[in-house]
């Protein structure tokens, strides 16, 4: 099984703040953010570890290459700047065909590690296209509600709860969860993903969307707590979060 890393956006909003690192390399507790989804996803069996960071940060991928040289496992390296999580996705997608299934991950995504290892376990030995990371613990700016029918089956993705009650799906769903950012797919995901940028289409929500509206059977993964770092305050929260969690639970 292979794992994605999207680490291609600019960090704007941490920049302005005063970041002196561009994103992936910002630590919590002593460690970049990029090199503990790396540890993380060695020690959860990855056969290979796909990478996207930008053009604008040459540092991130001086760093990236530097960090593939002491691995076990093989790195791939794409280094382009794209315009959405999605065209990152895509720009990774031909990395990523020939695995069956493959998980897939913002940067910035922060969890429990032993959280993330029975979901990546639970994924491995299902049947469904795809299953989704969730936490009822919302703290975005822009959260993605995802509603759920009793099997934990995803039936919609929505911006609101008000376009929840609005949908078609909410006499049988309840939507208690959003997005946690953390993406297990098959490849047959892929073909998804090719029809909406073909489409016209930049967000990864849609995206998610779309998965549903193709027929793709997705399963939601319930997290007690996943984080974003957007801004300078979100890291000293993150930092707590996993002092609290411990690395290995």
């Amino acid at each position: 099984m292979k794992f994605a890393i999207i680490a291609a956006g600019e960090g704007s909003r941490l920049s302005q703040e005063g970041a002196d690192k561009p994103k992936p390399l910002i630590e919590l507790n002593g460690e970049a953010m990029i090199d503990r989804l790396v540890r993380i996803f060695a020690k959860n069996g990855a056969e290979e570890i796909d990478i996207i960071v930008n053009e604008i940060h040459p540092e991130t991928k001086k760093h990236v290459l530097e960090l593939k040289e002491r691995l076990d496992v093989p790195v791939q390296v794409v280094c382009k700047t794209t315009p959405s999580s999605m065209h990152s996705f895509y720009e990774l997608s031909p990395l990523l065909k020939d695995s069956k299934k493959f998980c897939l991950t913002t940067v910035d995504t922060i969890f429990r590690e032993d959280e993330f290892g029975r979901y990546i376990e639970a994924f491995k030995n299902t049947q469904c296209d795809g299953m989704m990371a969730v936490t009822d613990y919302i703290d975005d700016e822009k959260p993605l509600y995802v509603s759920t029918d009793t099997e934990m089956q995803i039936t919609g993705f929505h911006d609101s709860l008000g376009n929840f009650e609005k949908s078609g799906v909410a006499e049988t769903s309840e939507c208690k969860y959003i997005s946690g950012g953390i993406y297990c797919l098959s490849a047959d995901a892929i073909g998804v993903l090719e029809q909406c940028i073909e489409s016209g289409q930049a967000r990864m929500r849609n995206f998610q969307r779309q998965l549903v509206a193709s027929g793709l059977k997705l399963k939601a993964c319930a997290f007690s707590k996943i984080l974003d770092v957007d801004h300078i305050s979100d890291v000293e929260k993150a930092e707590e979060f996993l002092n609290k969690s411990g690395k290995c639970c």
